[in-house]
């Protein structure tokens, strides 16, 4: 998926050249300047053009009105967060020690809200959700089942439902801590609130994914052939751990 294959399809029309998908970018990046000064209702596309340095002309070549400039937002914000999704969710971040992991997410995680498309997406969708017409609580299910398979790649003990439940909690309260931090003006505190995420996330899962249980994950498997506990790591194959039984000698994901 790239940068532009959402928003493209909702373009009143499509930039074939660089200048114009650039064009697009300024106005997206401009709205969402202006939504965040004065709020969407007040918001209007001659305010986005002026912003952007643009003719409205050109503006109205791409988006019909606000509400479509606000769609093209929310869909590259959707592909901005997937993107983060499976680049946090794999093997190396996964097996590292529990606060460097979350660290690595964490620190994914602010880089997305850097841009300010995003960071505005973010922030409307908590105050003013009945602009949105591509996101809904479906996303922030989403981002639950990510955080339960990251939980349940470091802990096999746990049930389903108890990585649900945790990755619930996670997302919630740091959905919540993040949401201060953007709306506040004032930038140092904005990050002191960001820099408590990662404390407070690393408490909470510490007795059930800390670095203990991880390192006893090895002891919990056993091999599906001959069912011996002799294992070893051998690789990983479609970026799934896999290993080899000691005993029998076959591989296994």
């Amino acid at each position: 998926m790239t940068e532009h294959s959402h928003s493209s399809r909702n373009l009143r029309r499509q930039p074939k050249q660089q200048r114009g998908k650039e064009r697009v970018d300024k106005i997206l990046d401009a709205a969402a300047a202006v939504f965040d000064e004065i709020g969407y209702a007040a918001a209007t596309t001659h305010l986005i053009a002026a912003k952007a340095g643009t003719a409205i002309g050109s503006l109205y070549q791409f988006f019909p009105d606000k509400a479509a400039i606000f769609k093209a937002m929310e869909l590259r914000h959707i592909d901005r967060v997937k993107r983060f999704w499976e680049q946090t969710n794999t093997p190396e971040i996964v097996q590292l020690p529990l606060g460097e992991m979350i660290h690595a997410i964490a620190s994914a995680a602010a880089d997305l809200f850097e841009h300010p498309v995003s960071r505005v997406v973010f922030v409307q969708f908590y105050t003013t959700r009945q602009i949105f017409q591509s996101i809904d609580e479906s996303m922030t299910q989403e981002a639950i089942n990510f955080m339960a398979s990251l939980l349940q790649q470091r802990n096999l003990a746990l049930s389903q439902g108890q990585c649900s439940l945790l990755a619930e909690v996670c997302v919630h309260s740091s959905n919540a801590v993040m949401l201060a931090a953007l709306r506040t003006p004032n930038l140092q505190h904005r990050q002191r609130l960001m820099d408590e995420i990662e404390p407070l996330l690393v408490s909470y899962l510490e007795p059930y994914v800390g670095d203990a249980q991880f390192k006893d994950v090895m002891k919990v498997m056993i091999c599906p052939h001959c069912r011996s506990a002799q294992l070893s790591k051998n690789g990983y194959r479609r970026g799934k751990q896999c290993y080899r039984c000691k005993d029998c000698g076959k591989q296994f994901v």
